[in-house]
């Protein structure tokens, strides 16, 4: 290895591989989002751009990159508003886990939540707001024990973390 190469190369660059892999992914689905609206493809009055994406550090510490918002085709007068994925945000407890989503403009009789064993999909649809989001969850839940609680925008739901199954048995010592 060059002298060179070898000064470059720390801890740190393999800590921020993935955020540079990340961020040219992000780049070039925004270059395509800009070229469809240069031909026409996008209305920016009937049809806004949202994008952005949240940053943050796992549990195992590992960075998380999570994209959210519409990049969908513009709507044309009679058909549908697209679909929009909201953010979101996992955090886990030692007996629970909360997921906190955005869903601004949205009546709490219009959301639909559909919880597993280690998934919670989230769905509204209205005419004027479309929100989907399919979530792998950090563990097996007691579906049953969700609470969801709506206020201002923001949905929570609490999940009981499922407790894990005992390997093995007991055995008594005569």
């Amino acid at each position: 290895m060059a002298r060179d190469e070898r000064k470059r190369r720390s801890d740190w660059d393999d800590f921020f591989d993935g955020f540079d892999q990340e961020f040219s992914e992000m780049r070039n689905r925004f270059d395509q989002i800009m070229e469809g609206f240069v031909r026409g493809d996008l209305d920016a009055e009937s049809n806004p751009i949202i994008y952005g994406f949240s940053m943050r550090t796992g549990g195992d510490g590992v960075p998380v990159i999570q994209e959210f918002g519409n990049t969908t085709g513009a709507t044309q007068v009679g058909e549908r508003e697209p679909l929009r994925e909201p953010l979101t945000d996992i955090i886990e407890s030692d007996d629970k886990v909360r997921v906190i989503v955005e869903l601004p403009g949205v009546e709490k009789k219009d959301i639909r939540l559909n919880a597993d064993g280690r998934t919670l999909e989230i769905e509204v649809e209205t005419p004027d707001k479309r929100f989907s989001k399919h979530l792998d969850l950090p563990c097996d839940v007691t579906p049953g024990s969700a609470k969801a609680n709506y206020k201002n925008g923001v949905l929570e739901v609490v999940l009981v973390r499922k407790a894990p199954k005992r390997k093995g048995r007991a055995i008594k010592v005569d």
